[in-house]
């Protein structure tokens, strides 16, 4: 999966979302995420759901006499011809806390001993944060276990009758497995190609991998946070990476923009998007980051006023990426990966081997997004295991021949190199 996030927020109302599938496109992106669309509670925030089955307002063109849902239908029609499966979020961990729900149904929700609805909340750097704007499902305790399985179904069928093919389940997590397990395998009867993927950021690996095994197709890695020396990102991968693929991404709607904390260098953008893109199996990219957007995307505030001048324009350099992890098949899979000596701290060096397709591919990573760096291997040959020859294929400077022993390079800042063996 080759993800673009089309926050809906930010983008508008249905019909200015033309202009972006026609760009997003033309990067070689083949899913379109869009995040929750159903109409929202009193805060405002797309993840407090009043109601499942109504769209945002902010979305409908009001000067179209065609109902919200057939101008959705029609948009999610043109993405599909343009190549873009498209996706959205499944957000059945909680509703919001104002929702007809919460009287219609109390039995489904979770109450405190005094009565009160319980809130979903979070620690943050030791501070508990409570969502009071949303109340949380009662799973595992509810009065009526059936009535509230069925309305989850109700939720995805109606979702994919819009159109929509596959989920971001959001706080997966949160959710019993044995839910997600039933809700997965329901779904694939009827419609074998749904993907599912499990946000699952926070987690433990233990807890992911638990998560993992409800039948989740993706889940969600935490590679946006290493700071490519740290052992923890691979081990990570080791306990997760054979059990079920990952995804990938170097900033979301919930995290700040890699470009505000970067100081809009192009060149740790580009190297954040090359690494996230070749690290795993699937790969996410938010609207704006093509062209450096610093302002966070917000759940709740974010509108199209928001949108930013662009400082950078890396469509090309994002396309050639993108098309680069298509073509080779060793970066559509959750293959091992170990990180080798460098000579040069500052230069991060990978390998990446798939067994089953018997290739291998060499990544040299100019972590330094100011300064010139270089680095030398006696012998690259002692980095791969086949005798197969080594073909660059990196996305901005290629070398015809490749000097084997010794192999030395001068990378320049942000810059990598991207060496594969044939497949």
């Amino acid at each position: 999966m080759i993800v673009y996030n089309l926050f809906p927020l930010l983008a508008g109302r249905f019909p200015v979302w033309v202009q972006h599938i026609e760009r997003v496109a033309a990067m070689g992106f083949d899913w379109l995420f869009v995040n929750s669309l159903q109409r929202p509670g009193a805060s405002g925030s797309i993840y407090s759901i009043a109601s499942y089955f109504d769209l945002n307002p902010a979305l409908i063109d009001p000067t179209d006499p065609r109902p919200g849902e057939e101008q959705l239908r029609s948009i999610i029609a043109q993405a599909r011809d343009s190549g873009l499966r498209p996706m959205t979020d499944l957000v059945i961990d909680h509703c919001a806390a104002d929702s007809q729900l919460v009287s219609e149904h109390p039995e489904w929700l979770a109450f405190d001993s005094a009565g009160a609805l319980i809130h979903p909340s979070f620690e943050d750097d030791g501070n508990k944060v409570v969502w009071v704007d949303v109340a949380q499902f009662d799973h595992r305790g509810t009065a009526d276990p059936e009535g509230l399985y069925d309305y989850y179904l109700a939720i995805v069928r109606h979702l994919l009758g819009l159109g929509f093919e596959g989920f971001r389940c959001d706080a997966a997590y949160r959710v019993p497995a044995e839910l997600w397990r039933r809700l997965i395998a329901d779904t694939k009867t009827e419609r074998p190609d749904t993907v599912f993927v499990a946000e699952t950021l926070g987690c433990s690996p233990w807890a992911t991998l638990a998560t993992a095994g409800a039948g989740f197709d993706y889940v969600c890695n935490s590679s946006k946070w290493w700071d490519f020396r740290s052992p923890w990102l691979l081990e990570q991968r080791e306990l997760v990476g054979d059990h079920v693929a990952s995804i990938a991404f170097p900033e979301t709607h919930d995290t700040p923009r890699l470009a505000d904390e970067q100081g809009g260098n192009p060149n740790a953008l580009k190297l954040w998007y090359l690494f996230t893109a070749l690290f795993s199996a699937g790969s996410l990219m938010p609207i704006g980051f093509e062209f450096g957007f610093r302002r966070a995307l917000h759940v709740a505030n974010s509108r199209p006023e928001d949108w930013e001048t662009p400082s950078v324009d890396l469509c090309q350099f994002i396309t050639v990426v993108n098309r680069l992890k298509a073509s080779q098949p060793i970066f559509s899979e959750e293959s091992r990966v170990i990180a080798l000596p460098s000579s040069n701290p500052s230069v991060l060096i990978m390998w990446r081997g798939s067994a089953g397709l018997g290739q291998e591919a060499l990544l040299f990573f100019n972590t330094d997004f100011w300064r010139d760096q270089y680095v030398e291997v006696g012998n690259l040959r002692a980095y791969v295991q086949s005798d197969r020859p080594l073909v660059d294929v990196s996305p901005e400077v290629q070398m015809d021949f490749i000097a084997l022993t010794p192999f030395s390079y001068l990378l320049r800042p942000g810059q990598s190199l991207v060496l594969v063996t044939p497949s």
